[in-house]
This record gives C-alpha cells, structure tokens and sequence, in this order.
C-alpha cells in the first residue's frame, strides 16, 4: 500500500511539473513573439503541439508572416478557429495589411464576415473602398463620421479629402466639426481639422485657440474678438462656453457684451453651451439658458443635462418637456423611464406613471429597483430559478473556447482569457450562461461568474451574480468599523469584481482599490511605522484599509451612504461641492453626478447594497431609503481643498 502511494504521489508531482514546464514554454512563446523572433517561436511550438492553447502559437506564427501569408492560409487558420476570438482578431489584422494595400476586391469581401467590427480604422478602410465604387451608402456614412469631436485615424482622412473635393462637405461641415471638437475638449483635433481643411488666410484668427481654452477670460478682456469673420466668431464663441465650464456667473455679462454681434443661430447655439456647463456646475440660472437656447438643436448630453438641471429645481413639468424632447432611444432608458413616471406621478397620472414603471420594475438593476418601489413593492432577491446539473456543467466546461479560457486564467493572462471566455458565452441561452458562471465561480474566477450570470435574461441565480467571498475577514472589518456589510460588499463588487491583483491606471489596487496616497495617510492614521505600499495588495490589509476610509468618509458626511459612495470614487470635497443648497432626494443627488463615472458608480454600489442585504437576510430597506435625503449646504462650511480621491477636509 505505502508503494502504490508513492507512486501515485510520484505520478502527480510529475504531472504537475509537466502542467508548469508547459506553462513556462507558452509564456516564453509569447514572448518570442512579441519580439519577433520566429526561430524561438517555432522551436516552443513544437514543444506544445496538441496543448490546449497550441491554437496561440499558430496564431503568432501567422502574424509575424501575415503581409507574406496567401488567402488560403488565412482563410484556413479562420476557419480551423473558429471557435476562438483569434479568428476574429487575424482577419481584422489582414484586413487591415488590405485596406493599406488598398486591395479593395478582398477587404470588402472579407470586411462583412468580421464579428468585432468597431474598429474605426477598419472602418473608414471600408468607406474608401464603398466611395472607389461609389457607393451612396459610403457617401452617407462617410458624412456621419466626419460629424464627430473626436479623434480619428488616418485610414479617415482619404475619405474625409475625397468627400471634399466632390463638394460633398463643405465649408458649414467644416465648421461644424470644428465646433464639435471643441464642444469635447479636444483641441488638438480642431487644430489639426483647422490646419488640413480650413483655407489658409482665416486659419490667423485661430492661432490663439489653445490660450484662449487656458484662459477664456483673458481673452475676452483683452479686446482681441473679431466678430467680423466666421474664424473671429467661433473663437469669441468657444471662449464664452469654455469660461461657462468652470465660472458661469463670469460667463453671462461677457456674452451679454457681445451677444448681439452675432446672428440668431449662433445666439441660441452659445445659450445652449452655457447652459449645459452650468446645469453641471449646478447652477440653477441652466433652466433659464436653455429656455434662452430656444430651438437650438441640442446634442444627446445636453437634453439629458436639461432635465437633470430641472429635477435638482424640482421642477417637474420641465422634467417631462426635457424628457418629451429627446429622441425615441434616450427616452427609452431606464433613467429617462424612470424621472418620466415620477414627473406624470407628481403630475397627479398616476395611472399614467404606473404603466411605464411596471415593465420597468422587471429590470434587475438601480431603476428597476426604484420602479418597484414606486409601486409599493418591495425589492427582493429572485430565487435561483434555475440550478445547472452535473452533465450541463461537463458539457460546458468541456467546450475549446472555454478551456481555453481557463488555462489563459490560471497564466494570469487575464485579457486573452476574457476574450476567449465572452466569445465562448456570446451565443448562450440562460442555462448554458448559469452553468458556465458557476464552472467560473468553482476556478474562483469571480469576475467572470458575475458578468456571466448577469446576462440572463429569465433565469437566474443571484448568489452567482453576487458573490460574498471573504465573509470571514469582511464581518470582523465590518463590525469593528460599525459599517453596513452589505454597502461594503456592493462597493467591494463595483470597484474590482472580486479580483485581489486588480489594479487601475491611476494606480488603485486590490479588492477595494485603494490610491497609494489614500493608504499612506491611513497607514499614518492607524500608527504604522513601518507600512510598505505592497502591502496593500494582500487581502487583510486591504479590507482593514479599505474599510477604514469608508467609515472615515461616512463619518465626515453626516452618515449619508451616498455622499461617501461618491467620496471613495470622486473625493470628499467633490462629493460636498456636488450638494444642493437646500435638501435633496438621494435619487436625484446621484442622478445629478457631473462625473458618468461617479454617477454609474454610486447607483450600481447602492443598488448592489440592496443585493446583498437580502442575499445576507438583513432586514429589509428599501433603496429609496439607502439612499436618504442628502442635507443642504446653507448655513454649512464648503471644503475648498479641491483634492482627488484623497482624504482632506477633516472635520
């Protein structure tokens, strides 16, 4: 008997030195790859012949020959993979080398077949092969690209050169998206727009156009506005709405002083920027601008801030004409749905609000929630409808792209094995999306098991959705910290999905993403002497840490779960600047977040919160009540510190 354990023991370590000898190889394969040397390549392909992820290394072997590879090639390895993102990922890398090449009759034969077709480089490649042909339907699009503040690749700027030379744009779309880019922020690309397009004689009047975006009010003190030339205008124009950003009471008189200089149009066009950058400074006067804008067309981002600016004034009859105004698509988000059944509710239709909060209320999520409520309902976890067998987890798990997936985990490539594991899931009916978050929640791959099951569409199993991992070491924080463990679990699930090595690009890291600067100041708080900042990494540190900021955030905003949920994003004095002067429902508080991040942030984090709190059979509260009724500033001291994410302003 002691023999035939040695042996298996024998045997198993074996096999364990085989897993990671393998493991070893496909690294370093990547890595020959990326430094482009074929030789090592091949010699670490062979070695891994018939591994589960041999697929990778023919992939890298291609790619370093792709320019060189015939069509059958190509075709061969996409249809041998189809199975794997890597078929997508090289016919858009060929596509690419085609559109360069300008070998038009292949890339519109292959352009259709690409499944992830947002590239927009690849894009505007298919627009120059639709205008060669003369395609109207290139020509439309082509027009709607051009319409856009943001940057674009040079694969754009034939289709952009050719639409103009046809007279197709002209000198109103040039100026149009010159007004967009600058709408965005983007002054390098207005430039650039102003420098290939705009004739050369009125690019003088623009040479100043980055110190007028530093120093707006400078500008329009200094008596240089030209008014008399289309250049002169929409620099005097960029300047009124670039000083509304940040000083709105600044703003006004300047354009008072100036407005009549310009015609009915631009008018109601400057109202309309300044509105929109007052209604995110909160400023009441935005009702007042945008009622001044009159019909001046407003973007997408500028109707949704009309009607956040009327619900901070309560002004419920503007909410529903905000609403009214904007296009079918905007009207049908759950956050437009919503306010508009709150403004037919405070409008005495009750019937009429009912209607739209009823199919509403089926959405598991923030607005969902809400909705429920709102018909006197409370919010309660579904129980798991549906429980995947034994045979429906083999099957699943058994599939390439999901072992795939797998092995890229356990390699730590994490990108590689989402990629491999949302285009192994992207056809799945619920049952097959329950099992595979539950094969994902087994490997302890936890961001994948929530985002999984948070597709379903009927069936559902919220203990995968919402995982409690680390109840051990979370309860002793929690109790120790007097803080809410389910607020602290759905703040946990929004910032990192559970993953311990997360870490962002501003350099947040672990479970609850903590700034170095936060730490160090905690470190300082709690007495340690001898903190290092890898420190925070592991999982005790980081909960200790994490949730001692979040009680500290808690403690200095009156005890309001929303200010501090906004706090652990944006800052504290962010957070405070962001209040009213008089007393605000929560909903509408967070709604009214300038920062999407913040806003997106702060709903999902309190929407969580109620996730868990049934999940962990606390006593019922609603989200209408999580989220409170935030105090007003008046009579208060504002926080001037004008800090990010780190802890200021102590009380």
């Amino acid at each position: 008997m002691f023999k035939l354990i040695v042996l298996a023991f024998s045997l198993l370590s074996l096999s364990q030195a085989g897993a990671a000898s393998h493991d070893d190889d496909f690294l370093a394969a990547r890595d020959a790859f990326r430094a482009g040397d074929a030789l090592r390549l091949g010699t670490l392909a062979k070695r891994l012949n018939g591994s589960v992820l041999a697929p990778y290394l023919t992939y890298y072997q291609l790619q370093l020959r792709l320019r060189d590879a015939s069509e059958e090639e190509v075709h061969g390895f996409i249809a041998r993979n189809a199975d794997s993102p890597l078929s997508d990922r090289l016919r858009a890398d060929w596509l690419r080398i085609l559109g360069q090449q300008q070998n038009w009759a292949l890339f519109e034969a292959e352009y259709p077949a690409l499944v992830n077709n947002d590239d927009v480089e690849l894009a505007c490649f298919a627009l120059q092969a639709g205008l060669q042909r003369g395609d109207d339907a290139a020509v439309r699009e082509a027009r709607r690209k051009w319409l856009s503040g943001g940057e674009l690749p040079q694969s754009c700027k034939p289709v952009f050169d050719a639409l103009f030379a046809a007279g197709t744009l002209a000198a109103g779309d040039l100026w149009a998206r010159i007004r967009l880019a600058l709408e965005m922020g983007n002054i390098g690309v207005a430039r650039q727009i102003i420098t290939d397009y705009l004739p050369e004689k009125q690019r003088a009047s623009l040479r100043n156009l980055e110190k007028v975006a530093d120093n707006p009010q400078q500008f329009l003190d200094s008596g240089a506005v030209d008014t008399q030339s289309r250049p002169g205008r929409e620099l005097a124009m960029f300047a009124i709405y670039r000083l509304a950003r940040s000083l709105p009471a600044a703003a006004e008189p300047c354009w008072e002083r100036l407005r009549t200089r310009f015609d009915a149009e631009e008018q109601a066009y400057v109202w309309g920027q300044m509105a929109f950058h007052a209604a995110r400074q909160h400023d009441p006067v935005a009702l007042k601008w945008f009622h001044k804008a009159e019909d001046a067309p407003l973007n997408e981002l500028q109707m949704t801030w009309r009607v956040r600016a009327a619900l901070r004034a309560q002004d419920w009859s503007e909410v529903l004409s905000g609403i009214a105004a904007m296009p079918e698509t905007l009207q049908n988000q759950g956050a437009w749905r919503y306010w508009k059944a709150r403004a037919l509710k405070a409008g005495g239709q009750v019937g009429a609000a009912n209607a739209i909060l009823a199919p509403l209320s089926r959405e598991h999520n923030f607005y969902g929630q809400l909705a429920t409520e709102e018909l006197g309902a409370v919010v309660s976890n579904p129980v798991a409808t549906y429980e995947p067998g034994t045979d429906e987890i083999r099957s699943v798990r058994d599939l390439p792209g999901i072992q795939r997936a797998l092995a890229l985990y356990r390699l730590n490539l994490r990108t590689e094995a989402n990629r491999e594991w949302i285009w192994a899931t992207r056809g799945f009916d619920d049952k097959q999306l329950l099992a595979a978050a539950e094969i994902a929640r087994r490997n302890n791959w936890l961001d994948r098991a929530i985002n999984t099951a948070d597709k379903t569409r009927e069936l559902h199993d919220f203990s995968l959705s919402y995982p409690a991992p680390h109840r051990d070491v979370m309860q002793v924080y929690a109790r120790e910290r007097d803080l809410d463990e389910a607020w602290v679990y759905g703040l946990i699930r929004q910032e990192s999905r559970f993953v311990q090595q997360a870490r962002s690009n501003v350099g947040a890291s672990g479970l609850m993403q903590l700034m170095p600067t936060t730490a160090q100041w905690i470190a300082r708080r709690l007495g340690l002497k001898h903190f290092r900042q890898n420190l925070v990494a592991q999982l005790d540190t980081n909960i200790s840490f994490g949730t001692y900021y979040l009680k500290y955030v808690l403690d200095t905003n009156d005890g309001q779960p929303v200010l501090a949920t906004a706090s652990y994003n944006a800052g504290p004095s962010r957070a405070r600047r962001w209040k009213d002067e008089h007393a605000l429902e929560g909903a509408i508080y967070a709604e009214s977040i300038p920062f999407t991040e913040t806003r997106n942030y702060v709903q999902k984090v309190m929407s969580n919160a109620s996730y868990y709190a049934n999940r962990f059979g606390q006593q019922v509260v609603t989200l209408k009540h999580r989220l409170g009724t935030i105090s007003g500033t008046a009579g208060e001291k504002a926080c001037q510190d004008g800090d990010e994410r780190s802890p200021s302003c102590d009380p």
